[in-house]
């Protein structure tokens, strides 16, 4: 094997596919990345039995072959290269890489041991990059990071037609995006339970590629597939039963509250300064203003009092500073709604506009003593 690279293309193709790779590998070959030159360009691509990363990678192939380097320090030997073209030769069970005055020797894995990557399924339809990328991340926030409750680390995908609704959550928050998108068939319908950081991670990936197509199987069984500007990733769905997170939306409301997202941020961070480790920041509606406050006793304390369009009786609630924060920034919207039944069931933040429906974050209050 020996080929010749830009030094850019192969940075930018390695530390894609590096991405995935496993900090602790099952076995050390789930550490490499394989590198094939074919006669039609590179391919640089990696697997771990969970996820799958696949780059193509214009070359001028001298020698077509195969190797499995360790992912990792090709990453980082990659980025350090001087802009310069790279040469990459296989020989024996090393790998060099010769760059103007530079050259480096790697190891190798035994290109023979290591697992085939996963087929893609076959295109469900497609969306901008940009747009999936932000519907996802809007969502991921609310995922939980819980390891022992594996289906709460998912993002729960629903296909309907041309309607796709993403859903996460920790049992704190929750939250809910719907977006169109072009299906492949108008009668599709489809739900997965993804894993929500490779679902974010590979969203965010491809968030300059003018079309993502989605590759889901009827059923949502087995793998879910991403693939747009030459790059594919697949992921292993989670197994389990999502919570009916429909349910949790409260069907009615008995007291709104709009307020300026970007001075309600602020004001929270302000608060928030006193506020100790899992101490909620307080927030008082009543007419025409809400007031925040933070620490209690002879703790440090902090009031703010903010203007706002309030609806309803007066109402105390408290909140998870971060928890609230998150879903301000997540809103992307110049005013949000605070849409509450009582202090003491969750609030649903939404943004104020008659079209800024499309996201909902459900938030559970802090239990205020007494």
């Amino acid at each position: 094997m020996k080929f010749r690279v830009e030094r850019d293309a192969l940075a930018d193709s390695v530390a894609w596919a590096a991405r995935t790779l496993p900090s602790r590998p099952s076995l050390p070959i789930l550490a490499g990345l394989l590198i094939e030159a074919e006669s039609s360009g590179l391919v640089v691509s990696s697997f771990d039995y969970e996820t799958s990363s696949r780059v193509g990678v214009h070359a001028d192939i001298t020698e077509a072959g195969r190797a499995l380097v360790p992912g990792r320090l090709l990453a980082e030997i990659s980025r350090a290269l001087p802009a310069q073209p790279v040469v990459i030769t296989l020989d024996g069970t090393r790998v060099s890489l010769v760059c103007g005055k530079s050259s480096f020797a790697l190891p190798t894995f035994p290109v023979e041991d290591y697992p085939s990557l996963p087929a893609m399924p076959a295109s469900s339809g497609t969306i901008a990059g940009a747009d999936l990328a932000h519907a996802v991340a809007q969502v991921a926030i609310a995922a939980g990071r819980d390891d022992t409750l594996p289906t709460l680390t998912g993002i729960r995908v629903e296909i309907d037609g041309s309607t796709i609704t993403l859903a996460a959550t920790d049992r704190y928050r929750l939250a809910v995006r719907e977006f169109t998108w072009t299906p492949a068939s108008p009668s599709l319908e489809v739900q997965a339970l993804v894993p929500a950081r490779t679902l974010a991670d590979t969203a965010k990936s491809l968030s300059s590629a003018d079309l993502v197509h989605l590759s889901l199987a009827e059923g949502g069984e087995g793998l879910m597939g991403f693939e747009g500007d030459g790059r594919r990733t697949t992921t292993r769905l989670l197994d389990g039963e999502f919570p009916k997170y429909r349910s949790l939306l409260p069907s009615e409301t008995l007291a709104t509250a709009v307020v300026v997202t970007a001075d309600l941020i602020e004001t929270v961070k302000r608060v928030a300064l006193v506020a100790e480790r899992n101490t909620p920041v307080r927030l008082d509606f009543g007419a025409g203003e809400v007031t925040l406050r933070a620490g209690t006793g002879d703790e440090a304390q902090a009031t703010e009092t903010l203007e706002c369009t309030f609806d309803g009786d007066p109402l105390d609630i408290a909140f998870n500073p971060q928890y609230l924060l998150d879903g301000l920034a997540a809103l992307d919207a110049a005013d949000t709604r605070l849409s509450f039944t009582q202090s003491t069931r969750p609030a649903v933040l939404s943004g104020a506009g008659d079209n800024d429906v499309e996201y909902r974050y459900l938030l559970m209050p802090v239990r205020l003593a007494g």
